[in-house]
């Protein structure tokens, strides 16, 4: 007898048999162009732009610069994320930097990426805008009190377990949440803009005479400033963790790039405006919270609602990572340079559940006993490595593959100027940091003899060999995944 599969209209045996399971579960392409969008604006726009964009009017040295800055780092963004669009839309896999890696530079280069992402990057960059989720959600209850440091940590620990929880249970509701989160982080930010540029054209103009003032511009912070801008906007890249989900990947990748950065760039600049018309760049620079002290200048007692806007766009972030870094995950795992059960997929809801689990004891860990602050110090410099490296390939992969289909190329100056951009800033840490740059670069190089041990020497041990596929056999009927139909 047989029946159908609530899961997909496929017939399969009475008793629901595994490798009939088998042969129809996978990643459907649930992707569209509005959650495209909602992935990149929702991971781009996290904290930063309401709590403390501070940085580059400090080594920009005027306002008027400093807003220079934030539109020239958008613009550099956005030759970033052109560039990453190509290679969507000619290397149709998931998996981001990785694959890009991969496909341009070889599985020992890959390897070294996956390796520094996995024992510390992400969880050391999921932790920390997962504490500052923890810390301004709980701020309206303690209001004005101080927040003892491990109620901020379990209601850290809350977010993070629940944004693990609801990756794994369904793609459909966390893009939908995803979609929810970001329109409520540009809410947070119309809420800034709006009054804002009111006041602006009531003709509150004072804190930008002599916006363009030299005195105290230096050209040696400048690179400063663009570290900081850089910062802020990255993010744009997590479409191409999903590019396998995307639904026409062709022509959706590149228009959620676009549109997106245009959002965000608009967003970033125009909120910046809103909080020099009513703080002076001292006020502003001498502020814990731009955001917050800006809605109490204006606001009043509605500035307690920032904390909670801030929160929920924290949370956003925390979501929209998590979606695609356990992309990436999964397809090294299926090119064989991690645990295979990180490739399979749940019987029935169809979510990469081990991959997106890989990340939450390192991430608990690293919350509750690690640095995370001096190890992002470690790491910050190799993300524009790798990212430098990647558009390399893409020059690469235009002189080696010639013939590759292009439905989408953007023209050569793009990835030059951004490709020396990012080498830059790379030779900036080494200047300007040459210590903790030193340990995040020995850091990575544990890569290399951990690629040899583990993926290069097939020949292990057969109890060693016995050991892993016991290992790999009970979590995948644990966990009740099994490889994905490709």
């Amino acid at each position: 007898m047989t029946k159908r599969s609530a899961a997909n209209g496929h017939k399969v045996s009475q008793n629901g048999s595994l490798q009939d399971e088998e042969k129809k579960v996978g990643l459907g392409k649930k992707v569209t162009l509005l959650r495209g969008i909602s992935i990149i604006v929702g991971i781009i726009i996290g904290a930063g732009i309401f709590i403390s964009p501070k940085g580059i009017l400090k080594h920009s040295g005027s306002i008027g610069m400093s807003l220079i800055v934030w539109i020239a780092c958008g613009v550099l963004s956005l030759f970033g994320a052109l560039s990453y669009a190509e290679l969507g839309t000619c290397i149709k896999k998931s998996g981001g930097h990785y694959t890009y890696i991969l496909e341009a530079f070889g599985p020992q280069m890959a390897f070294i990426r996956l390796w520094v992402d996995l024992i510390a990057i992400r969880p050391a960059g999921m932790a920390v805008i997962s504490l500052a989720f923890g810390q301004y959600i709980l701020e309206p209850l303690f209001m004005p009190c101080g927040i003892p440091p491990m109620a901020v940590k379990l209601a850290t620990a809350i977010g993070i377990t629940s944004v693990m929880y609801l990756n794994s249970m369904s793609v459909t509701w966390s893009a939908r949440i995803q979609i929810f989160l970001t329109c409520c982080k540009l809410l947070a930010i119309s809420i800034i803009i709006v009054p804002g540029m009111y006041q602006l054209f009531k003709g509150e103009t004072r804190n930008f005479e002599n916006a363009f003032e030299l005195n105290n511009v230096q050209l040696s912070g400048m690179p400063l400033a663009f570290y900081s801008g850089m910062y802020a906007y990255a993010g744009w890249f997590y479409l191409n963790f999903v590019t396998e989900e995307v639904d026409r990947p062709e022509r959706t990748v590149p228009l959620a790039i676009c549109i997106s950065m245009a959002i965000v760039t608009a967003c970033y600049v125009l909120a910046n405006l809103a909080y020099y018309t009513v703080m002076s760049a001292e006020e502003l620079l001498a502020s814990e919270a731009v955001a917050v002290t800006f809605a109490e200048k204006l606001m009043g007692k509605f500035s307690i609602a920032v904390p909670v806007f801030v929160a929920l766009s924290c949370y956003g972030s925390m979501n929209g990572s998590v979606f695609a870094l356990s992309r990436m995950f999964y397809v090294a795992s299926r090119e064989g340079q991690l645990p295979e059960v990180l490739s399979m997929v749940h019987i029935r809801r169809h979510t990469p559940l081990a991959a997106v689990l890989i990340m939450y004891p390192m991430t608990m860990i690293q919350l509750f006993v690690g640095d995370m602050y001096s190890l992002l110090n470690f790491m910050s410099f190799l993300r524009w490595l790798f990212i430098g490296v990647v558009v390399l390939g893409l020059l690469y992969l235009r002189y080696t593959k010639p013939d590759l289909p292009r439905p989408f190329k953007v023209p050569l100056f793009i990835p030059v100027v951004f490709c020396v951009t990012c080498f830059f800033m790379v030779f900036l840490s080494l200047y300007s940091d040459p210590v903790n740059t030193g340990i995040g670069f020995a850091i990575s190089l544990t890569g290399i003899p951990a690629y040899y041990v583990f993926i290069y020497f097939n020949n292990r041990p057969k109890w060693l060999q016995r050991a892993l596929n016991s290992f790999n056999r009970t979590l995948q009927i644990i966990l009740e995944v099994v490889p994905a139909e490709q």
